[in-house]
């Protein structure tokens, strides 16, 4: 091992690898800022159309006053590739039949392919859950608004105003995290001048990872393995006793509760209220949180463990009809933006990204 070399910390813990306007995680206060805003000021406030300005601004030059209309119109381009959707491609799940047809897109660096990408996994995502349902896609509207045009290639119907509001406030809070492993990704790749698609194709190789963007799902699971709320406390008591991790609790980063879960807390109520997303679902996963939180400060009084954002990701997508399998393809809807935001400010700064190591191999052996 090189004397002169000190191991890094695990996980890259504490290393400080790129400087960005673009968000900042506050562990310990529980605040997520987005270029130059808090997270409770833009969720359930700003559209997605909003937010993808906020984040493109002083990135690219030629961002258009009618964001909407440019993104409507690169939706449509891009439901061209859903034909090449085949059974192969159908056989897998959702994230990687997406991520195939995102790679059919030409790499670049520029505005209309930054939007396109952005189109791309809210096109491809309603396309091929219909699909594996035996269901012909759906073609975009671009007269749409970005969320509303979603839910209607989803399900066929107009969706409803609270419907809309709760994908908008879902994008627009996931969006953005900080250097997480698939935004560091995606600069990574992006420094090495490949351009954004496959800037944006590492994001989603890395959101797909179950420590990472693939966990909602598993969320689902809990819940309907309890079943109902008198059943809660004795089946997490047995799943801690297992050496289960409890999905939706605790957080690499944040030391209180994340604010992102209450952020989309807030529209899973709503919608639940509006009549379309179920209030005893929301009632009985509310007593599972109550119950969670209190065994675990009991289990584990040493480590913050709270509610996360993918615990109540789960109640919203699931009431927006997105099936558990596809839950990591609507992170990627949202995340898209960061990505590309990142990938801009990286190629700003024009350095490759190229850390070193620490070898703790054998020498080789001296020759006798």
């Amino acid at each position: 091992m090189n004397a002169h070399a000190s191991a890094p910390p695990e996980g890259l813990e504490g290393v400080v690898a790129a400087r960005t306007v673009l968000s900042e995680v506050d562990g310990q206060a529980g605040r997520l800022i987005i270029r130059g805003r808090s997270l409770d000021d833009l969720a359930g406030h700003a559209t997605f159309e909003d937010l993808i300005a906020l984040l493109f601004a002083g990135f690219f030059e030629d961002l258009p006053a009618d964001l909407a209309a440019a993104l409507g119109a690169a939706r449509v381009e891009v439901f061209a590739e859903v034909a090449y959707l085949d059974k192969g491609l159908l056989a897998r799940e959702p994230v990687e039949a997406v991520r195939a047809l995102m790679a059919r897109l030409a790499d670049g660096d520029d505005l209309a392919t930054a939007l396109r990408l952005i189109a791309a996994p809210a096109v491809f995502t309603p396309a091929v859950v219909r699909a594996q349902a035996g269901q012909a896609p759906i073609a975009p509207d671009p007269a749409l608004p970005h969320a509303a045009d979603i839910l209607r290639m989803l399900t066929g119907a107009a969706p409803s105003p609270a419907q809309v509001a709760g994908l908008d406030a879902y994008l627009v809070t996931v969006s953005d995290h900080g250097l997480n492993a698939s935004t560091f990704a995606a600069r990574v790749v992006a420094s090495t001048r490949a351009g954004l698609t496959s800037a944006v194709l590492a994001g989603i190789s890395a959101l797909k990872g179950p420590l990472h963007g693939g966990a909602p799902g598993p969320v689902i699971e809990m819940l309907d393995g309890i079943g109902q709320p008198e059943n809660a406390r004795a089946w997490i008591e047995a799943a801690l006793a297992r050496g289960e991790r409890l999905m939706g609790f605790g957080h690499r980063i944040y030391r209180v509760r994340d604010p992102r879960a209450d952020a989309l807390k807030g529209p899973v109520r709503a919608l639940a209220a509006s009549g379309g997303g179920g209030a005893g679902r929301v009632a009985f996963a509310e007593a599972v949180e109550a119950a969670a939180l209190d065994i675990l400060k009991t289990h584990k009084p040493d480590r913050p463990l709270d509610t996360n954002v993918e615990f109540y990701t789960a109640l919203l997508l699931e009431a927006l009809d997105f099936p558990p399998p596809a839950f990591t393809c609507v992170f990627a809807m949202g995340r898209v933006a960061g990505w590309l935001a990142h990938a801009r400010e990286q190629l700003a700064g024009g350095r490759l990204v190229r850390p070193q190591s620490v070898y703790v191999g054998p020498e080789p052996r001296k020759a006798a």
